[in-house]
């Protein structure tokens, strides 16, 4: 173990190759999804040592005493194999020592320990109790708390679509959604709300919400209006993007959007590393993009500008200027 440790990989690759492992713990992993993991621990020493370090946690974990391995999971009540699997994995990084800060701040930990989660790629439809619609953007994650006094979801990674339903009950109970940063309250409404690492932010379709911030601040939204918070401050309103929950029907829209922004988000929806080569970084780009095939949305921009898709493997790209006729 201490020598493992010692190398000290990458805390992004030990992320990633928690999520593979949590990928093929799970009960419907395919062979496809076997040997995609397999490729990327061969891709690169440090990704095997990536791999070698969890394996490590996960052996000292199983050799915990029972009660110490129940502490670690004692916050999560009947979980299933898989998901119990993975939770033993990020709890003994929190014993170990906090391994690259796994548990707690990662999403890894956060789809792992929620209510309704979505994987890579995947964008979810769920009906909660009272009528109301959620939809999970690609590796997103909540928790579904409704009582007597209040209907909440708390997001805990990722990003939401919620289309709200009057509430049924007496008397009418609002309906919350909570991030890290604060809270917004729904008003009979539509509306987007996206967790970043440093702070949260709404856009508006229908209706109007309002945002609390953690510590203190108050801002009512109306329709067609955006905002970002951070547990301290809640910024300005600003007109919302005319596509802001165009990822719901499973494409990007892109106006006139910095090839590496365009780059960035496409990014979420697969595995590995979609990289932007820095010389064509600034290039705009226009269009409708589909999300659930990314390769796809590289070759039609490729179409457009003046790009090559480099592939090392499915799960490292890279964009490139296309070269010249005749060019090396």
């Amino acid at each position: 173990m201490s020598k493992i440790l010692s190398a000290a990989p990458d805390p992004l690759l030990v992320q990633c190759a928690a999520q593979w492992m949590a990928r093929l713990w799970s009960d419907n992993a395919s062979d496809a999804e076997r040997a995609a993991c397999a490729a990327w621990r061969a891709q690169k020493p440090e990704h095997e040592a990536a791999w070698q370090c969890l394996q490590a946690v996960n052996e000292r974990f199983d050799a915990m005493p029972g009660a110490a391995a129940h502490a670690a999971l004692k916050s999560v009540s009947a979980p299933s194999p898989a998901r119990r699997k993975v939770l033993q994995l990020l709890g003994l990084g929190i014993a170990v020592g906090g391994v690259y800060r796994l548990a707690g701040e990662s999403e890894i930990w956060a789809q792992a320990s929620a209510d309704h989660a979505s994987a890579v790629g995947e964008i979810r439809r769920l009906t909660l109790p009272d009528g109301s619609t959620v939809v999970l953007n690609t590796g997103s994650a909540i928790d579904v708390a409704f009582s007597a006094a209040q209907r909440r979801i708390v997001l805990k990674a990722g990003e939401i679509l919620v289309t709200t339903a009057k509430d049924a009950a007496l008397p009418h109970r609002p309906f919350l959604v909570q991030s890290r940063h604060g809270t917004v309250r729904a008003l009979g409404t539509e509306f987007v709300v996206r967790q970043h690492r440093d702070g949260s932010s709404v856009s508006v379709q229908h209706g109007a919400v309002e945002i609390r911030a953690g510590q203190g601040g108050l801002l009512r939204l109306e329709a067609d209006q955006q905002a970002s918070f951070s547990a301290e401050r809640i910024g300005a309103p600003l007109p919302a993007a005319e596509h802001a929950a165009a990822w719901s029907r499973g494409v990007l829209v892109a106006e006139q959007m910095r090839l590496q922004d365009l780059l960035q988000e496409l990014g979420r929806y697969r595995r590995g590393l979609l990289r932007c080569d820095p010389a064509v970084a600034e290039l705009r780009a226009s269009g409708v993009f589909p999300l659930r095939d990314t390769d796809r949305a590289l070759r039609n921009l490729a179409l457009g500008l003046p790009l090559e898709i480099r592939y090392l493997s499915p799960y490292w790209v890279t964009v490139l200027p296309r070269r010249r006729t005749g060019q090396k």
